[in-house]
């Protein structure tokens, strides 16, 4: 089994301003609230990349703030996957629950979402209780 490496962080928001200075002021990481349709997402940059927006520093990543909800109460981690599908079958067998995307519009709530320019994301809870994301890269 291919080992899937940890590729982006989240951390959950009552105040996205707020978070977003008090990052920017203490470790000097760029943020950028994406619109509505996003979720009013922000994203941080905590290290250097280059023009397709990927890591300059191996063993770095980026990761982005979303509002507080029902599934994102705590930080969470995102894990680089090649296939999606067959890693959600792969999260059910080992005792995962999936609990999508985020997008109510689809037809099934274990359906990924389709983030444009990033790839296919979806959330789950490990066997702990833990809210973890999966993400497959476009254009793997």
């Amino acid at each position: 089994m291919t080992m899937n490496p940890v590729v982006h962080f989240e951390m959950p928001y009552e105040d996205g301003k707020r978070m977003a200075e008090f990052y920017t002021k203490a470790f000097a990481w760029k943020t950028n609230q994406l619109g509505q349709e996003m979720g009013n997402y922000i994203i941080a940059q905590t290290t250097e990349t280059d023009e397709n927006n990927m890591v300059k520093t191996p063993g770095t990543i980026n990761g982005g703030f979303a509002a507080k909800g029902d599934n994102n109460q705590s930080p969470s981690v995102v894990i680089s996957v090649d296939d999606i599908k067959d890693a959600i079958e792969k999260v059910k067998e080992a005792g995962g629950k999936v609990l999508g995307g985020g997008n109510p519009n689809k037809k099934s709530p274990e359906e990924p979402d389709d983030i444009p320019g990033v790839g296919l994301y979806v959330s789950f809870l490990d066997t702990e209780g833990n809210r973890v994301g999966m993400l497959q890269p476009k254009n793997m």
